[in-house]
């Protein structure tokens, strides 16, 4: 049996294969936006992060473990902070430590990535 893998690949849709793919979907449940249940916040240093730092879609490491879906695969990686609820995975497994779990603030925040609002 042959393996094929698509082969569009650019900064908003990087390249589908057969082995790559997340196991969680974003969906809106009974609970709504589930954000404002978590302590920690993860924030991305887009100076470390490889898809970032490197224009090109690679790693995605964060976007395949997080078990909530909530971290869009493009350039740059954000993640939706209305339904993220600061587990940490996603800093766990970088591999350039490009994510860091801060303490949250009181108040919703942009999603990561965006510029912070003031």
């Amino acid at each position: 049996m042959k393996e094929t893998a698509t082969t569009k690949d650019t900064p908003e849709e990087p390249a589908k294969d057969a082995f790559t793919y997340a196991h969680a979907r974003v969906c809106k449940g009974e609970a709504g936006r589930t954000g404002d249940w978590r302590s920690h916040r993860p924030v991305i240093d887009h100076g470390k992060c490889t898809p970032s730092k490197s224009n090109k879609p690679a790693c995605y490491l964060c976007w395949l473990y997080c078990p909530e879906g909530v971290i869009r695969r493009g350039i740059p990686v954000t993640i939706d902070l209305e339904y993220c609820k600061g587990c940490g995975i996603c800093a766990e497994e970088c591999p350039t430590r490009a994510i860091a779990m801060v303490e949250e603030k009181s108040g919703r925040s942009s999603p990561v990535g965006a510029p912070e609002e003031r």
